[in-house]
């Protein structure tokens, strides 16, 4: 059961074809690096991709790459480079960047640029059915053509903004009309051909043309950020149900947004500058920790980007590193942790849940002083951490020695230069934990050396 934005309650997931699940995950527009907000999505989807094939499914992940679209032209402009060396860079930042979270790669990563020829394609259906009108090499879509327009948002269609702003508001038949095709203008440095002349596609149609050519159509799952119901994945759903007469997609997953302590600009955006950059958070708190962070809330909801909440994370990760479980199979009466794990995530995703269900079964694997930990490395496999449970490195020589320091300044009651040591240690990338059984030398983040 998935949360339907259309319908506005959970929904079943109900394939086309038994047993296989498109979704397609909006991506960024690469006009420059990504934040941890852009990040979200690419998690979301990335683990409902693992839960499926877990439960059984054969899904396929396609997350696009906007590399046509105004923002890039105007940044561009800006940094004095060529449009389409702009989108290149930032589209290279953006796979290195999402790699870092270690989750793997979608199946398909399509860029808008190499998708003309089907983009094309949709915007002349929808002229051939009197869904969109030519006008001095612009092509808009008629809002009021399609009844069903708005179901999706929940939206009154006169109180309707499409955030276009006064451009072509001339040559448009209604205010409300958007653009599939923009003729190039003067100041555009790229364009491509089409029956209208040079120009670039609009940035709604570029998604639906992505959507369908590698899912086809009624695919299983659309998704996105909370920010892209309106206009973007209503205009995806309209074109698409207008131009070929059946839904785009069956489902639309929409996830909350990123929110910052800073007053009213609290959503992490590039637009408002209030952006912590993807590769800074890996580099400040590390990869196990971001990743924690993001399924510690559900999906639907806003998280903070607080230091407090990524200190919870932090120590989420310990408690799992440090879990007390051996090689081998879990015991069978430890199942119902298991079982509770998936149940929640069958339930809308509900990753907080799950993890809960995930910490009871540390707490009784830690009471019993350890047992085969199958079963948790079945669950945070499905959340990408199962690397957790692989046994840490051994620390350099001279980290070990600057531990055998300390531990001598402490049984001297040195207690300054044992603190010294520590923070040593620490510069190095590693940790010493006192217990015990003695000092123990673990990676302060699982990237150190």
């Amino acid at each position: 059961m998935l949360h339907d934005t259309r319908s506005g309650r959970l929904a079943p997931l109900e394939p086309r074809t038994p047993g296989k699940v498109g979704i397609y995950a909006c991506g960024p527009t690469v006009y420059g690096r990504i934040h941890v907000g852009n990040a979200r999505p690419f998690v979301v989807f990335s683990l409902l991709r693992r839960f499926l094939a877990h439960e059984g499914y054969e899904p396929t992940l396609v997350a696009n790459v906007t590399d046509i679209n105004d923002k890039i032209y105007d940044a561009a402009r800006a940094a004095g480079v060529p449009s389409d060396e702009l989108a290149r860079e930032m589209t290279a930042h953006y796979f290195a960047d999402t790699d870092g979270l270690g989750l793997g790669r979608p199946d398909h990563e399509p860029l808008a640029s190499e998708t003309l020829p089907e983009i094309i394609e949709l915007i002349e259906a929808l002229v051939a059915r009197g869904h969109a009108y030519e006008a001095g090499g612009d092509v808009y879509f008629r809002v009021r053509s399609l009844p069903s327009y708005g179901a999706l948002s929940h939206r009154d269609v006169d109180q309707m903004d499409q955030g276009e702003g006064v451009e072509g508001a001339d040559r448009k038949e209604d205010p409300l009309d958007f653009a599939l095709w923009k003729a190039q203008k003067p100041d555009e440095d790229t364009a491509w051909a089409s029956p209208w002349g040079a120009g670039r596609p609009g940035w709604h149609i570029e998604c639906s043309a992505m959507a369908e050519k590698l899912l086809g159509l009624e695919f299983e799952i659309h998704g996105g950020g909370a920010d892209l119901v309106f206009p973007h994945h209503e205009n995806e759903a309209a074109q698409t149900e207008a131009g070929r007469g059946v839904p785009l997609a069956r489902l639309w997953m929409h996830n909350g947004m990123i929110e910052l302590p800073r007053g009213e600009d609290r959503k992490m955006s590039k637009s408002v500058g209030n952006i912590v950059g993807l590769a800074d958070a890996l580099q400040a708190v590390g990869r196990d920790t971001l990743v924690m962070y993001f399924v510690g809330g559900h999906y639907r909801q806003p998280i903070a980007y607080r230091e407090d909440v990524l200190d919870d994370a932090a120590g989420r990760v310990r408690r799992f590193r440090d879990a007390r479980v051996t090689p081998g199979d879990s015991p069978e009466d430890m199942a119902r942790w298991r079982d509770a794990f998936f149940d929640a995530l069958a339930d809308d995703f509900n990753t907080p849940q799950a993890l809960a269900a995930a910490h009871e079964w540390v707490n009784e694997a830690n009471r019993r002083g350890g047992v085969g930990g199958a079963h948790l490395r079945e669950m945070l496999g499905v959340l990408g951490l199962d690397n957790l449970l692989e046994a840490a490195p051994e620390a350099p020589q001279h980290v070990r020695d600057l531990a055998q320091r300390r531990e001598h300044a402490r049984s001297e009651r040195d207690f300054a230069t044992a603190d010294r040591l520590r923070d040593e240690i620490g510069a190095a990338g590693w940790e010493v934990r006192d217990g015990p059984d003695g000092p123990e030398l673990v990676p302060a983040d699982p990237a150190a050396p």
